[in-house]
């Protein structure tokens, strides 16, 4: 009975949404030290949307999906976890992302983290 009073739940919710985002994936985000992140890092903020770019001429990685705030590459989804996403966006599905967390460290993987979500 549960499940089905969740379900009607969902699909009312649903019904009455734009649109509904489910949670795929959540990485760090490759690269940052390479790219603008440093240069945007005070303007940067958790929430913050984020275009994932396919990139499939990348010479180093085929599955590439590039990742952009406001239009300045921040850096890539990371090679081992990017097949998914890459074959979503190659599919023409809506993939959005959003900075998850943000945290001052040495070590650069451990700086951004980003949330991918598959649109419905």
């Amino acid at each position: 009975m549960r499940f089905v009073w969740i379900s009607l739940l969902w699909l009312s919710l649903a019904a009455h949404a734009e649109s509904v985002r489910v949670l795929v994936q959540s990485s760090p985000l490759a690269g940052f030290q390479y790219h603008a992140g440093a240069a945007l890092w005070e303007r940067l903020h958790v929430g913050d949307p984020l275009a994932l770019v396919r990139e499939p001429d990348n010479p180093y990685d085929p599955r590439a999906v590039r990742v952009e705030w406001q239009g300045r590459m921040l850096g890539y989804l990371p090679r081992a976890e990017n097949e998914a996403v890459a074959a979503a966006l190659d599919r023409g599905e809506r993939v959005e992302g959003r900075i998850a967390a943000l945290v001052r460290h040495r070590n650069p993987w451990r700086r951004l983290r980003i949330d991918v979500f598959v649109v419905l």
